[in-house]
C-alpha cells in the first residue's frame, strides 16, 4: 500500500465523525494526536512518551473507558509536570477531543492500527503526513485570511533560491512548515541525506538551520508534528511575528514564506517597534520584517508570496516598495495565475530579492514573468503542475542571472519575460510594480468540463464567503 492510498484511507475515516459535527480541520488535528502516538511506536522512539500513555495503552481500551482515558491522555501529555519533552508538550498543548461518541473514537483508533505501517515507513512517515496536510488544504480550501501554498510552487521557490548547508532559513508565517520541509528535502537530496556531513554540520542542520513562527495554535501543532516526522528540531514558535515576540527572527541567509493577507482586526497596527513604516496591512508589515531580517552580506535572499496590492498600494505602500528597492536587489517578480489558491479572485506574485551590503540603490533592474495572462484555468481539478513553471525556470537562469534574455520583443509582444530598469520603475505612478503588457488573446481554447466545474465551484465559494461576511455584519448590528 502506498502513502497516497494510506492518506486516502485516513481521509475517508472523516466520514465516521460527521455525526459528531467535526470539521475537516478539527479532524486533521484529532488525527495528529493519534498519529503521533502510532508513529512514535513505529519509529521506536516512544521513550519521549511517559509509560502508560503510549499507543498500546490506547489501542487495548474500548468504549467509555477508552474515551475517558483518551481525554486524560491529551491533558497529561500537554502538562510539562508530567511530560518532560518540550516538543511533546507543544504538540499536546491545550489539546482536547471533539469526538463525543466512544464508538467513533474506537473505530478510528482500530482503523489506524490496521493500516500498512510497514509500507508507510518504507516511503517515509514524514511524507505520509505531508500528504495528509496537502489533502486537507485541497479539500478545505482557505479560511481566516490563510491561503495554503501549492507544493509545486513551494518546490520552485526553494529550487530557485538554492539553500545551502550551514545557512539559517526562516519562515515568519510558517503555516504547517511546508517551506522549511521542502528546503530540508532539497538539501538532503543534494547532500546524500547528510551522510557526509560532520557531526557539527549535522547538528546545525537538525537544530538551527530551519526556523519559523506561526500564529494559529492548531496550525502550529501540525507544523510541530511535521517537523518532528522529518527529524527537524529547529526553533518553531507559536505567536505573532508582527508583535515583539517575533523580534528574535533576524540575521537569516534565506527566507521563504507566504504571509497572511488582509489587515489586523480593528485596523490595529503591528506592535513591533522595529518596523520603519507603520500600517495595519499585514502583508506590507511582513514584507518589511522579511527584508530587514536578512543578513547584509550581499548574498542573503528571499522568495515571498504577496497579493497584487503590495505592488501598487500608495502612501505607506509606496514608501515600503522604495525601501525594498533601495535595500535589496528585487531582481524578479513572478505574476502567478488566478485560482491557484483556493479562493475566488485572489491574485498573487512571488518576489525574489537579495539583500544588499549597503542601504541604497541595490535594484538596478527587475525582470517580470507573466504566468497569469492568457493562462489556462486552474482549480482543484486542474491544479498547478511542474510543467507550468518550465519556461519560467529556464528564463530565470538560477546559476547566472546575467544570462537572462527577454522573450518579449516588438516581434513577440506577448512574450512572458521582460525586464524594466529602475529608472523606468521610478517613473511609474506610485513607483508601481504592478506591470503587465500582454494582450488577452481573442480566441483561446474552450474550457474543459473539469475547468468549468472548477470555475463554478470557485464562484459558489466566493458567494458563500460573501454571505457569511454579510451575516456576521448583520449579527454585529443586531447586537
Amino acid at each position: 500500500m502506498t502513502n497516497t492510498e494510506i492518506v486516502a484511507k485516513l481521509w475517508n475515516m472523516a466520514n465516521v465523525l460527521r455525526d459528531d459535527g467535526i470539521s475537516y480541520q478539527n479532524y486533521v488535528t484529532e488525527l495528529t494526536y493519534l498519529l503521533f502516538l502510532k508513529m512514535m511506536k513505529e519509529q521506536n522512539t516512544e521513550d519521549v512518551i511517559p509509560q502508560g500513555y503510549r499507543w498500546d495503552d490506547l489501542v487495548t481500551k474500548e468504549g467509555l473507558e477508552l474515551k475517558n482515558f483518551y481525554k486524560r491522555l491529551l491533558l497529561d501529555l500537554g502538562n510539562p509536570e508530567i511530560t518532560k519533552d518540550k516538543q511533546l508538550n507543544m504538540i499536546y498543548a491545550d489539546a482536547a477531543t471533539h469526538i463525543d461518541e466512544p464508538a467513533n473514537l474506537e473505530k478510528i483508533i482500530k482503523d489506524i492500527h490496521k493500516l500498512d505501517w510497514y509500507s508507510a515507513k518504507q516511503e517515509g512517515l514524514g511524507d505520509l503526513y505531508e500528504g495528509l496536510l496537502e489533502k486537507n488544504a485541497n479539500e478545505t480550501k482557505s479560511g481566516a485570511g490563510q491561503y495554503f501554498t501549492p507544493r509545486v510552487l513551494i518546490d520552485v521557490m526553494v529550487k530557485l533560491t538554492k539553500p545551502e548547508i550551514g545557512e539559517r532559513l526562516n519562515d515568519p508565517a510558517a503555516g504547517t512548515f511546508g517551506f522549511m520541509i521542502a528546503a530540508d528535502h532539497y538539501l538532503k537530496e543534494k547532500y546524500d541525506q547528510f551522510f557526509d556531513l560532520s557531526p557539527e554540520q549535522f547538528k546545525f542542520q537538525k537544530e538551527e538551520a530551519l526556523s519559523g513562527m506561526e500564529l494559529v495554535q492548531n496550525t502550529h501543532r501540525l507544523a510541530l508534528m511535521n517537523a518532528l516526522l522529518h527529524d527537524i528540531n529547529g526553533r518553531l514558535e507559536q505567536g505573532d511575528s508582527l508583535s515583539t515576540n517575533g523580534k528574535w527572527m533576524k540575521d537569516f541567509d534565506l527566507i521563504l514564506t507566504n504571509p497572511p493577507f488582509g489587515t489586523k482586526k480593528g485596523g490595529e497596527r503591528a506592535t513591533r517597534d522595529d518596523l520603519t513604516y507603520g500600517t495595519s496591512n499585514k502583508q506590507l508589515n511582513f514584507l518589511q520584517i522579511i527584508y530587514n531580517s536578512l543578513k547584509t552580506t550581499g548574498e542573503a535572499r528571499a522568495a515571498v508570496v504577496v497579493p497584487d496590492n503590495v505592488l501598487f498600494a500608495d502612501g505607506i505602500g509606496e514608501q515600503i516598495r522604495k525601501d525594498l528597492l533601495n535595500k535589496c536587489n528585487l531582481h524578479t517578480i513572478l505574476r502567478l495565475p488566478t485560482g491557484i489558491f483556493y479562493a475566488q479572485g485572489v491574485q498573487t506574485n512571488v518576489l525574489f530579492f537579495t539583500r544588499g551590503i549597503t542601504e541604497k540603490d541595490n535594484t538596478k533592474e527587475t525582470w517580470i514573468y507573466d504566468m497569469r495572462s492568457n493562462a489556462r484555468s486552474f482549480g482543484k481539478r486542474n491544479p498547478l503542475n511542474e510543467k507550468d513553471f518550465a519556461e519560467f525556470i529556464e528564463c530565470y537562469h538560477v546559476d547566472d542571472l546575467s544570462k537572462r534574455t527577454a522573450t518579449y520583443s516588438a516581434e513577440n509582444p506577448n512574450g512572458r519575460w521582460r525586464n524594466y530598469s529602475i529608472e523606468e520603475i521610478q517613473k511609474r505612478a506610485n513607483t508601481s510594480l504592478d506591470i503587465f503588457w500582454m494582450e488577452e488573446e481573442k480566441e483561446g481554447p474552450e474550457n474543459s468540463v473539469s475547468e468549468i466545474l472548477d470555475l463554478m465551484e470557485q464562484k459558489s465559494v466566493a458567494i458563500a464567503d460573501s454571505v457569511a461576511k454579510l451575516q456576521a455584519l448583520l449579527g454585529d448590528v443586531a447586537e
